[in-house]
This record gives structure tokens, sequence and C-alpha cells, in this order.
């Protein structure tokens, strides 16, 4: 059985939902990332931050990335996936939610993140196209 812990990229970083979001953006550059969990203060998954979200919904707008928190960013009920699950559910929460990337959590703690990248390092021809086809199709 082949599980998330098996196709996550170890190693993902947090940043606080008091971090600023030219602070996020500068850590995304610094990781070569697109995207990072967000914790409330006792290390809880509490949203998501994606480049996409800082240019569209803080810089276009004519806000000051220096002064939105990725807090103010954190919309809705973050997704996550358990290590040990099975890589179906994995497409499952992915393809159901159409998003294109997933934190990993292992005993309450962020252990990687599931990306697009590692499904397609990963899946069968198959299984990325229809993975494509649900989480880019129009709702």
């Amino acid at each position: 059985m082949t599980t998330a812990a098996d196709i996550m990229h170890p190693g993902a970083q947090w940043i606080p939902a008091h971090e600023t979001l030219d602070r996020a953006a500068e850590l995304m550059a610094r990781l070569n990332v697109g995207a990072l969990p967000i914790s409330d203060s006792e290390e809880r998954l509490c949203g998501i931050i994606t480049d996409r979200d800082i240019v569209v919904n803080c810089v276009a707008k004519g806000l000051d990335p220096s002064k939105m928190t990725c807090g103010d960013m954190a919309k809705g009920t973050p997704r996550w996936i358990d290590a040990g699950a099975d890589v179906s559910a994995v497409l499952d929460e992915m393809e159901s939610h159409q998003i294109k990337r997933l934190p990993v959590i292992k005993d309450k703690k962020l252990v990687g993140m599931i990306s697009e990248a590692d499904l397609a390092q990963h899946l069968s021809e198959d299984q990325l196209a229809g993975f494509v086809e649900k989480v880019y199709a129009r709702r």
C-alpha cells in the first residue's frame, strides 16, 4: 500500500498566522515553494497561503503585504491528510475539494506536503489524468 508519507515532499514548514504576507513570500522564495501551511498559536493547521493568494487577494487589490497577516487570508476549513492514509484517500481529498496541495500530518505534527508534482512522480498516467480532470473541472 502506497501512503501519503510515501509520496509527500518531507520537511514542510509552517508559517504562523500572525506573520505578514511579505514574510510569507520571503519564506516561499527561500524554500522554493508556492504554498505554506498556516499554523495557529498552538501549531494547529488553520489554513494554507499560496503565492497566488498574496498576488490576487492582496497586491492586486492595492493592499500592503507588510500589513496583512497570513491569518487574514486563512479562510474556510483547512484540508489535510494523515501520513498513513492510502494514496486513494489522498486523491479523494484533493479531487473532492479541488485542491492542488495537501498538508500531511502525523501525530498532530506537520511532516510534509503533497503537491501536483509529487503526484506526477508517483501516479499512473490514468490516475494523474483523472486527478487533473477532477481538480481543474469547473463547478
